[in-house]
């Protein structure tokens, strides 16, 4: 959707781990600590890879792969600022109504059809009210 609409499409990302998944508040804040040495989306293709058997261990080995700073590193998936962005984006997510992820929202509506063919149908309607 970012290549076909390039002018008019902006991906947002915001954090939602699941109290029901162990590992996914830690997940997050391995993603933060990866996106203050831009790599977030590293980090996230990882973590979503594993997604079923995360440890400590493993989110370290991915810091690792994909060159973060690991002192950096450390010290940011700890901090109380990466903390308090999650806990932000939750209270974003919990106002607009989000229970589970993926939730995908089109300028603030959500999306029910997640096929690429649901996204261009949601976007040209948009688009066509906007004109």
């Amino acid at each position: 959707m970012l290549k076909k609409y390039p002018r008019d499409v902006k991906l947002v990302y915001k954090n939602f781990p699941l109290r029901m998944h162990s590992f996914a508040a830690k997940a997050a804040q391995a993603a933060m600590a990866a996106d203050r040495q831009g790599k977030f989306w590293s980090m996230y293709d990882k973590i979503f890879a594993s997604y079923n058997s995360l440890s400590d261990e493993k989110l370290k080995a991915f810091a690792k792969e994909i060159g973060l700073d690991m002192k950096k590193f450390e010290q940011d998936m700890n901090s109380a600022a990466v903390k308090r962005q999650i806990q932000l984006d939750m209270q974003i997510g919990a106002r607009a109504g989000v229970r589970g992820t993926p939730t995908i929202f089109i300028n603030g509506r959500r999306l029910k059809n997640r096929s690429l063919q649901g996204f261009s149908a949601k976007i040209d309607a948009l688009l066509k009210e906007k004109k």
